[in-house]
């Protein structure tokens, strides 16, 4: 699926309307692309402290645009899930896409202030680390977004790119109460993070043997916005299927606005689709939009 078939499923739904929904958490900064029109809402700069958005490393504003980008540079070609969504930005990492889990945290902890004020309801967090020492459920990391879980915010986490192997599910996506978001199409060889990767998606179980990911959707060579003004880019990763499913729970959510965040993790595991992979590959299945709106 690339971002134009992505935007096929959301027409046939038929919402086109305007999104309370804010959705955030961006790993490398926002850049305020034409796409997404006035609709950014608010930016935090765990890294370098800045008041006004950017992005240094194109990774957040790719991840926007598959959420809420417009359409409008591409004549609505390009459009993004939910196209009239707000958007927050939370930028975490550098330039390089590397940081600390204190700067996650950070922002985690600055979106909990904020939510109310700016309506947050969907947390996308396209950011994962894998390493032995924050592969447990009493990780930092883990904490913060059940954190942010319990505080009735929709959590959505890659599942990270370090597959096929078992117990390959990056931190915090180990996490049992958030929405961990695998690639269902990663059997096609793409660049990911500049590598050629074929079969990357993560995999599960967790070391407390919980199944992950929860559910997938595409990720390979999907086009979104870039960093540069009135450009595109094409990406792939679970950090793109992630957003794909950020945004159709934002469709929910306009549609269904009093559902809980349990709620949406029900629907979505009804509805999705099985594709005939292993569990802990595919979780309940591949995300169906229509099924999801029905």
């Amino acid at each position: 699926m690339n971002g134009q078939q992505a935007v096929s499923c959301v027409q046939r739904a038929g919402f086109w309307k305007e999104w309370g929904a804010g959705i955030s958490l961006t790993r490398a900064g926002l850049f305020p692309h034409r796409d997404f029109d006035n609709r950014i809402v608010a930016f935090a700069d765990m890294v370098n402290h800045r008041s006004s958005p950017y992005d240094d490393c194109g990774h957040g504003t790719h991840i926007c645009g598959i959420i809420g980008g417009s359409g409008i540079f591409s004549d609505g070609r390009y459009q993004g899930m939910a196209p009239g969504c707000n958007l927050i930005g939370v930028k975490v990492l550098d330039k390089r896409g590397n940081g600390y889990a204190s700067d996650v945290l950070a922002g985690i902890s600055w979106l909990l202030e904020y939510k109310d004020k700016l309506g947050i309801r969907i947390v996308n967090i396209s950011v994962g680390s894998y390493g032995k020492k924050g592969m447990n459920e009493n990780s930092a990391l883990v904490q913060g977004v059940d954190r942010a879980w319990d505080a009735g915010l929709v959590v959505v986490v890659a599942a990270g790119n370090n597959g096929p192997r078992r117990m390959s599910i990056t931190t915090p996506g180990i996490s049992r109460k958030v929405i961990t978001v695998g690639c269902s199409d990663d059997n096609t060889e793409v660049l990911v993070g500049g590598n050629r990767m074929v079969d990357y998606s993560g995999r599960g179980p967790t070391a407390a043997c919980v199944c992950k990911p929860d559910i997938v959707a595409p990720g390979s060579c999907v086009v979104s916005c870039a960093s540069q003004t009135d450009r595109y880019a094409i990406k792939s990763g679970t950090s793109m299927s992630t957003p794909i499913v950020s945004g159709a729970i934002a469709l929910l959510l306009e549609k269904y606005p009093d559902m809980t965040n349990l709620d949406v993790k029900l629907k979505l595991m009804q509805t999705a689709r099985d594709i005939g992979l292993p569990k802990n590959q595919q979780g309940w299945g591949l995300l169906d939009i229509e099924r999801l709106l029905s």
